[in-house]
Order: C-alpha cells, then structure tokens, then sequence
C-alpha cells in the first residue's frame, strides 16, 4: 500500500490533517476550558512531527509527479481545518500513472 510516492503522500496528508482537527477542535478546548494543558502538548507535538513529515512528502511528490503549482496550493491546503479533503480531492482528479 505504501510502496509508492503518491500513496505515502495521500496517508500522510491524511493523518496530518486529522491531527490538525484533533489539535483545533479537541486539545485546545481542552486546555482553555477544563484546563487540560498536556492536551495540546501532545496533540500539538504529534500535529508538527506529521507536518514535517506531510512537507517531506510533498516535496517528494513535487519532485517525482513535477507538480509545480500544484505542491503550492496542496501546501495552502494544510494549512486549513479540513484542508486534507481539499487535497485529498485535488490529487484524486488527475492520479499519476502507475510506475512499473
């Protein structure tokens, strides 16, 4: 399953962006209204480890597909609540083709 680029990309993306939400909707109001503070601690470590990890692939997957335009807006994309959607969108309209 993760034997390709495109795929590392897509789960990454994905688990990137569900720990943008769990951050955002979840850790933060756990901290400023039950004053659980080791909520955004670990959310947010977790969150900026899959980012890095979510650029790395993108700029992997911009290098390998010669995405130009594309690698900036799927950046953007991140950086919105629910922007993994958005990207997982995108990339699914026009797939690269298979490498054998």
């Amino acid at each position: 399953m993760l034997n390709d680029t495109f795929s590392r990309f897509r789960v990454i993306s994905f688990v990137e962006g569900l720990s943008y939400l769990i951050l955002v909707f979840i850790a933060m109001p756990l901290k400023y209204f039950a004053g659980y503070e080791i909520a955004v601690k670990v959310a947010g470590m977790t969150h900026g480890i899959l980012f890095i990890l979510f650029f790395i692939a993108l700029f992997m997957a911009m290098k390998k597909y010669n995405w130009k335009f594309l690698s900036f807006q799927l950046f953007v994309y991140s950086l919105i609540p629910f922007g993994f959607i958005l990207i997982e969108k995108t990339i699914m309209k026009t797939p690269p083709k298979k490498l054998k």
